[in-house]
């Protein structure tokens, strides 16, 4: 440019459109940044959220086919004995007077054969800080013990390996504080005889 209008100096203007074009630029990049990391944090959520199915999709693919769980069949009935066919020693190791007689009556009543009705040996005596103690020989464990247990849940159970016979006794502790309500007790000693059916584990076939 002549005449008046010359450029000094080391120094040159830049002119308006360049400075925008640089600001947009950065700015679409900045736009492409920020859209990059949402969509990628989606794709994250939706592995999260999906993949039980994906992992099924996959075992379809794979020619693998996926049962649901189901009930399994009823269990047969359970062989327990009768409380009649159970003859229980009811052993007092409390310092309340008459509670074993009042126990034994009561056991009685609900169709078990009561043997002896006395206090405690010195091995339990005063020494049961629970509702009571259920003890029988080790095959009582599965039989006599059960049956008994409807009578009294909250009672420890424990067998003697060299005990003889199938008598069992009831000891009572210092938590005794009276047998399980009839109604109760019977629907404990149905669910002894009958158990619950279990379901069945998944099944995957390929």
């Amino acid at each position: 440019m002549g005449g008046q209008y010359k450029i000094t100096g080391d120094k040159y203007p830049r002119m308006r459109p360049a400075r925008r074009r640089g600001r947009l630029a950065f700015a679409g990049v900045a736009c492409a940044t920020v859209l990059g990391v949402l969509g990628w944090g989606t794709l994250q959520l939706i592995d999260v959220f999906t993949g039980g199915d994906e992992a099924s999709a996959a075992g379809t693919a794979a020619g693998c086919r996926v049962t649901p769980a189901r009930a399994s069949a009823s269990p047969a009935a359970v062989a327990v004995p009768k409380p009649a066919q159970i003859t229980v020693n009811v052993l007092n190791a409390t310092t309340r007077k008459g509670l074993a007689q009042q126990t034994a009556d009561e056991l009685k009543k609900r169709g078990f054969r009561i043997g002896d009705v006395t206090n405690a040996p010195a091995q339990f005596d005063k020494k049961v800080g629970g509702s009571g103690v259920l003890l029988g020989p080790a095959a009582a464990l599965k039989g006599a013990l059960p049956v008994l247990g409807t009578q009294l849940p909250a009672a420890e159970r424990r067998t003697d390996a060299a005990r003889k016979g199938a008598t069992v006794d009831l000891i009572i502790g210092n938590g005794f504080k009276g047998l399980a309500k009839p109604a109760d007790a019977d629907a404990a000693l149905a669910g002894l005889a009958t158990p619950r059916p279990t379901p069945a584990a998944e099944k995957k076939g390929c």
